[in-house]
């Protein structure tokens, strides 16, 4: 979701941790500088690839969080149809991903001619990035153009699935209750079952606990409802013990408390924090291009030693989180959006007009439209 204007520190700080553990998780397993840091480093970059992925279900909870305070404050249903509250998601997630896929293409072809690894995406074909643009490669079998895109795709379906289940509800308290069914059948069914990861009705459990830690975190009876989602969720994983799951239920009742006692609009008041949670999405998109870049540049300078690896992914955090800042600046950040999606309105209406100009052409797109 967009970020409110009343920040809420804890959650920023949340998703800085998380897309910090993210990127270092992609650090820990892509390319040589990789390889070489894991000789000098086994322990700590073996977490990092075994378990910092594991940050996902933070952004997945928060999501969740924050989509039932957009689209439900008060355990309401939708009334109205939700395809324009899908187009407007598609729009802020779209804008900033088109961009760094772009990115990453070019990064990938720099980093092609100076090594060869498996790390580097293949070149990119016309239908692989038509399948990424509509956020459907993971379910039509396209190789992603970069690390982590598949959350991309994975948040707005999520998104949509929520703001469906809530217009289908139509009566208070009914739409919250769908949005909880189909968040316990998750968690008891489609998550212990990998074959649906590109749907997201997988991961739908997680996000279902950090709604259902909203509209918890509204009730006076707040401790009866946590415990109750609670107990839902060990009831899950005492089925089938997961540690995904378990961190997405601990950080849905940090939320739900720290909203309830008034710390999440108050603690943590850390500045880096706060900055890092706010471009957080820009460093998820834009790390990997950069890592691909260094990766090549290590490996065209022929440089071997561990040290070397280890200041190449220090050198390379540092720029990961330079180049997100200028992407929020100028490509993510809201007022950026509304100026990219403004002059992409006003191209496509002049793509209207000169297409109006062509004889024969203005009574199909009339009927188009009328149909549309």
């Amino acid at each position: 979701m967009s970020t409110p204007t009343n920040r809420m520190p804890l959650i920023d700080a949340l998703k800085a941790i998380a897309a910090m553990l993210v990127l270092l998780n992609h650090f820990s397993s892509y390319g040589p500088l990789a390889a070489t840091a894991r000789e000098a480093l086994p322990g700590l970059m073996g977490w990092l690839f075994e378990y910092g992925r594991m940050a996902v279900q933070i952004f997945l909870v928060i999501a969740g969080f924050l989509a039932a305070r957009a689209l439900s404050a008060q355990g309401q249903a939708l009334g109205a149809s939700p395809l324009p509250l899908l187009w407007k998601r598609y729009l802020r997630l779209a804008v900033p991903y088109l961009a760094a896929l772009g990115l990453a293409i070019a990064a990938a072809a720099i980093a092609d001619h100076w090594m060869d690894d498996e790390a580097i995406p293949a070149r990119a074909t016309f239908k692989q990035w038509l399948a990424h643009a509509v956020l459907m490669h993971g379910l039509l079998g396209f190789d992603a153009l970069s690390a982590g895109v598949w959350y991309i795709a994975i948040d707005f379906q999520l998104f949509a699935l929520m703001a469906v289940l809530l217009w289908l509800g139509r009566v208070k308290l009914v739409a919250p209750a769908l949005v909880l069914a189909v968040a316990a059948a998750s968690l008891f069914w489609f998550n212990r079952d990998a074959s649906w990861d590109n749907w997201a009705i997988y991961f739908f459990g997680s996000y279902g606990l950090g709604a259902a830690a909203w509209w918890a975190s509204e009730r006076r009876q707040m401790s009866a409802w946590l415990g109750v989602i609670a107990t839902v969720a060990i009831a899950a994983l005492v089925v089938d013990f997961r540690l995904r799951i378990a961190l997405a239920l601990a950080v849905a009742l940090t939320l739900g408390f720290s909203r309830r006692t008034g710390l999440l609009e108050q603690w943590p008041n850390a500045r880096p924090l706060a900055f890092l949670g706010q471009i957080s999405y820009s460093i998820f998109l834009v790390h990997f291009p950069v890592l691909l870049l260094a990766n090549g540049l290590y490996s065209k300078l022929e440089l071997s030693s561990p040290t070397s690896a280890i200041f190449g992914l220090l050198a390379a955090l540092t720029a990961s989180i330079g180049a997100a800042t200028l992407f929020y600046r100028w490509i993510e950040s809201p007022a950026a959006s509304r100026r990219i999606t403004a002059a992409l309105g006003w191209l496509f209406g002049k793509g209207l007009d000169a297409a109006h100009k062509v004889p024969g052409l203005t009574p199909l797109l009339t009927l188009f439209a009328r149909r549309a």
